[in-house]
This record gives C-alpha cells, structure tokens and sequence, in this order.
C-alpha cells in the first residue's frame, strides 16, 4: 500500500520512467508468451522451442537492467535523517523500492496477456484479418498455467534484482553520509579491466566455435526469432558481461586521456568529471557497446545472403536497444543530478554556463572517440569467422 501511494503522488517523471518498466515488461512477457506458442504448434520440435525461449534471456535481462537503474533514480529510495527511527532502514527502503518495481512489472505483464489473447483472437476475434493467427499458433489451445508461469518471470527477476541491488547500495549510502572518524582516502581508479578484456575474448571465442560448427552453412538470422545455435548466444552474452565489466576503467581512461598533453580548465572539469562518473555510468555504457556491436554486426551479415529479420526477432531487438539505451539516459540523470551542487558552486564563482555546456560536449566526443572503435572491432571479430 505504501509503494502505490508513492507511486501516485510521485512526480510525472518518475511515473514516466515506471511506466517505461511496465512497457519493457510488457515486450519481454509477449516474447515469453510467443515462444509458448511455438511450442504448442511445434510439439514434434521441442528443440528449436527452448531455443526461442533462450534467446528471451537476452531482452529479459536488459529490462531488468533497466529495472534496476530507474529503481536507483527513484527519490523514495534515497536514505534520509530520520528515516531509521520510523522503521525505514537499508532493507526496507530496498524492499519498497523492490515492491515498486514489482508493480511496474506486473502491470506491463498484465498488458502483454492482454494483447497476446486479443492478437490470437481469444477476446474479441482475430484482428488485422488474422495476420498473427500462424504466428501465435491462434488454433491452439492456451494452457494457462504456462502462460502466468511464463509472465511471472519478469516481475520476479526484476523484484529480486533490485531489493539486492538496491539493499547494498543503500547502506553504503547510509555510511557514507554518517560522520567520518578520519578524513576519507581517494577514491581508486575501478578495476574490472583484465576481467572484462577476458570475458570478452572467451565470448568471441565461443562465439567463434560455434560459428564454425555450423558446417560451413554460414549464419541464419532468426526469420521470427531465435534460430542461432546455442553457442552464438553464450558468445555474445559473455562478450557483453565482459564488456560490462570492463566499462568503468574504460570510462575511467577517457577522463584520464582528456586531460594528457597540457590540459585547460576546461579539459580538466570535463576529465575529472568523467573519472567521478566512471563507477556510476561505465556498466551501461559498456552494455550498450556491447548491443551496439550485435546490431552492427547483424548489418554486416545482411548482405552475405542472411534470412531476413521476422516481427519476434524486431520485436526483441528493439526491446534491447531501448532498454540499454534509456539505462545509460537514466544513470546519466542521476549522475547529472548528484552534481548539482557542484555545478551550483561553479556557477557562484562566475563559471559561464556556455563552459559547463562545452565540458559535457567533451566528454560525449571523447566517450565515442574510444567506444566506437571498440564497438566496431567486436562487430568485426565476431562477423569474421561467420562470413569464412
């Protein structure tokens, strides 16, 4: 009850990123729900079944993701005086925030059943003359235990995800608004680098394998969604953990790289800037590298005689690339947000805001400068063995 009165009297933006994690719940259970459906038409192929439902892991773990980075803008979850003597610690402002999540995803779960059984014409007839009667398997029978299983799977990830996430990062908070007893040391550069580079070699080198245990077929693009073996999937996931993992030094690098060779004032605010940022918005951009690399990648094999994209498969790369887009948008928020007292103080002292302006513009070219090429040589790595 506490979570939907917030959730009401919240402000319009936050009810718009909420609604933005029911809308990525929505997509991920119609996926789950139409890779049941295939199963339902398909018994004799159970195979090629649970590989669709496989590559619904994918979509699914960017919407949690995105989960996770709306439910860390969310101002109910930040820990203020006062709080703990009313009852509202660490773990249970984690666990309200974890609540809010489950709404949000229950409610976008809701919206897929919903429109999944007016597509297969279980409502009201089939519209648009039937065009998805083959396509959600219209002329079988729903088994209903099945589907609410399926479309439990996003509310429960998400609510898991963030109560862990956020319990973690709440209490840090909470200790390190306390009074120090000495004063703090420096913050260290993050690591991550060796694991990420290695986590992305075994991701291409997996996906290498199994690319080539293809007998020489060469890649077949999902026509409706999920018909690449296995092993590309478990390439491509480990090849973005690593490059995930990796995306805080590297954006850490970029800060440091700004301000080599005799740099300005203005060079060093965007730098520094950039470095205290690296921890908080390094893992979205990283993922979103590692989309970016499967979409161009997918670019490069359309031209080698590929079958084409079918609406499941446009369906779940869209979902990814909104869902790894709008993180990165929402931890840049709330980076943006926990500098404005800095921003304030430069503006006291006399800082133009035409300065302030140019610092970011620094620091969105020096992030492509290093990400584009890294996000082109993945591509590159990966198509290389499909088209040999």
């Amino acid at each position: 009850m506490l979570a939907l009165r917030l959730a009401r009297g919240a402000h319009p933006l936050v009810v718009l990123r909420r609604l933005l994690v029911a809308a990525a719940s929505a997509g991920v259970g119609f996926l789950l729900l139409s890779a049941l459906t295939h199963a339902l038409a398909h018994p004799d192929d159970p195979s090629t079944s649970l590989l669709r439902l496989s590559w619904c892991l994918v979509p699914l773990a960017a919407a949690v993701h995105f989960a996770v980075a709306v439910a860390r803008t969310d101002p109910s979850t930040r820990p203020r005086s006062g709080l703990s003597a009313a009852g509202l610690g660490p773990g249970q402002l984690a666990a309200l925030a974890a609540s809010g999540t489950a709404v949000s995803a229950a409610l976008g779960s809701v919206l897929a059943l919903l429109v999944f059984l007016h597509l297969r014409g279980d409502l009201t007839g089939l519209p648009f003359d039937g065009a998805a009667a083959e396509l959600l398997a219209a002329d079988e029978s729903l088994p209903l235990a099945a589907a609410l299983t399926l479309l439990a799977v996003v509310p429960l990830a998400a609510t898991v995800t963030v109560a862990l996430a956020l319990r973690s990062r709440i209490r840090t908070t909470a200790d390190d608004e306390a009074p120090p007893e000495e004063p703090p040391a420096p913050t260290a550069p993050p690591g991550g680098l060796p694991w990420g580079c290695a986590l992305t070699a075994a991701g291409l080198a997996i996906g290498t394998y199994a690319a080539r245990a293809q007998s020489g077929e060469g890649p077949r693009l999902p026509g409706e969604f999920g018909s690449n073996p296995a092993g590309v999937l478990t390439g491509w996931a480990l090849t973005a953990v690593g490059l995930a993992v990796a995306g805080p030094a590297l954006t850490h690098f970029c800060g440091r790289l700004l301000q080599m060779v005799r740099p300005n004032a203005l060079r060093l605010l965007a730098g520094r800037v950039l470095m205290e940022e690296a921890r908080r918005i390094g893992r979205p951009i990283g993922v979103l590298c590692a989309v970016a690399a499967a979409v161009l990648a997918g670019w490069m094999l359309s031209g080698s005689g590929a079958r084409p994209f079918g609406p499941l498969t446009g369906l779940g790369t869209t979902l990814v690339i909104a869902c790894s887009t709008a993180t990165l948008l929402v931890s840049t928020a709330e980076a943006r947000a926990l500098r404005t007292t800095t921003r304030e103080e430069l503006r006291r002292l006399g800082t133009p805001a035409n300065t302030l302006r140019t610092a970011t513009a620094l620091r969105v070219l020096i992030l492509l400068a290093v990400y584009a090429p890294l996000t082109w040589a993945v591509a590159a790595l990966a198509v290389a063995p499909l088209r040999g």
